[in-house]
C-alpha cells in the first residue's frame, strides 16, 4: 500500500470513523451538549437552567414558581407543553403574554431544543426582565427524561412535536408525535 494512502487513512478516514463511533455511543446527550454550547455562544448573555433544576423548583411548593414561556409555534404548543406555560411567538415576541407580570419575576423560557428559547430569553432581558433563564435541552430533553408534559390545561401526554424530521431525532421515538413540519424561520428549533 502506498504511503500516501496510509497517511490518508490515518489522517482522514480513521478520525471520521472514530467520530461516528463516539456519536453513536454518546448519541443524544452529546447532541444536546453540542447544541447548547453553540446556542450559548450565539447568545452569551442568556443564563441557563438544567431540566433537573427546573423539576426541583417545580416540586418545591414552598418556593415562588417561575412564569413558564413556551417559545415555539402554536402547532407545537398544541401537541404538548409544560403545565401552565404561556405561549410566546419565538419569531415576533410580544410582551402581551407577560401582561401584569413584574419585570423582576422569575421566568423560564423553553423551546424544542433551546435555540428559540435563547432568542426569546435574550429579547426579554433586553426588554428589562431581570430574572430570565432558558431551559437547557428544551422540551425535547425534558420529555426524553420522562418528565410531565401536557396538552390543553391538565391533560397529560407523552407526545412532543418534532419540529421537523431532522431535529425530531433529538426526541426519543416513543415521545415523537406524528405532526407536520414547522415553517422554518430560524436556524434551529
Amino acid at each position: 500500500m502506498p504511503t500516501w494512502v496510509k497517511v490518508l487513512l490515518v489522517m482522514i478516514v480513521l478520525p471520521i470513523l472514530l467520530g461516528g463511533v463516539v456519536l453513536f455511543v454518546a448519541g443524544r446527550p452529546l447532541a444536546f451538549e453540542v447544541l447548547q454550547r453553540r446556542t450559548a455562544a450565539r447568545f452569551p448573555e442568556v443564563r441557563w437552567i438544567r431540566t433537573e433544576e427546573l423539576a426541583g423548583w417545580q416540586a418545591d411548593t414552598g418556593q415562588a414558581q417561575p412564569v413558564l414561556l413556551d417559545a415555539r409555534t402554536e402547532p407545537e404548543y398544541g401537541i404538548s407543553h409544560l403545565r401552565g406555560a404561556l405561549l410566546i411567538d419565538p419569531y415576533r415576541p410580544s410582551l402581551r403574554s407577560l401582561r401584569g407580570v413584574p419585570r423582576d419575576s422569575a421566568i423560564v423560557v423553553y423551546s424544542s431544543a433551546g435555540y428559540r428559547g435563547a432568542r426569546v430569553a435574550s429579547w426579554l432581558a433586553k426588554s428589562g426582565y431581570t430574572t430570565v433563564v432558558n431551559l437547557a435541552g428544551g422540551l425535547f430533553q425534558w420529555a426524553n427524561e420522562g418528565r410531565p408534559i401536557f396538552q390543553e390545561v391538565n391533560r397529560p401526554t407523552a407526545m412532543v412535536h418534532p419540529y421537523d424530521q431532522r431535529w425530531g431525532y433529538l426526541v426519543e421515538g416513543r415521545y415523537r408525535a406524528q405532526a407536520g413540519e414547522v415553517e422554518k424561520r430560524s436556524a434551529a428549533p
